[in-house]
């Protein structure tokens, strides 16, 4: 799969008020999320690494026991194994999540 069409993706909720259109290779997940307004993510970790940025919004993320208010353009990188956690704010957050390696349960 070298092309994909974002419009003819399956949507798929993630977490109850996050969804997200996933794309992957051998190697990696990329997952286009929309996240609403007020979710908590709960603290928790996997054995994936993952990084994101967020493109739309903000909301607060802690990752290893740092939280930072994250904006259009910040990026973060978590490693594997590393608990971390999101609160999304008043308004709709659109984000680019990649994993590495894939998450199965996310295709």
């Amino acid at each position: 799969m070298y092309f994909c069409n974002y419009e003819e993706r399956e949507t798929k909720e993630l977490f109850p008020g996050i969804r997200a259109k996933t794309f992957w290779g051998d190697n990696m997940l990329l997952s286009v999320l929309e996240m609403d307004p007020h979710v908590v993510v709960p603290l928790h970790s996997h054995p994936h690494e993952q990084s994101g940025t967020v493109y739309e919004g903000e909301f607060e993320m802690t990752i290893g026991g740092e939280t930072k208010t994250m904006k259009p353009g910040d990026t973060y990188i978590i490693p594997g194994g590393v608990e971390h956690t999101v609160t999304i704010g008043d308004k709709t957050v659109k984000a680019l999540d990649i994993f590495s390696p894939v998450r199965e349960e996310y295709k």
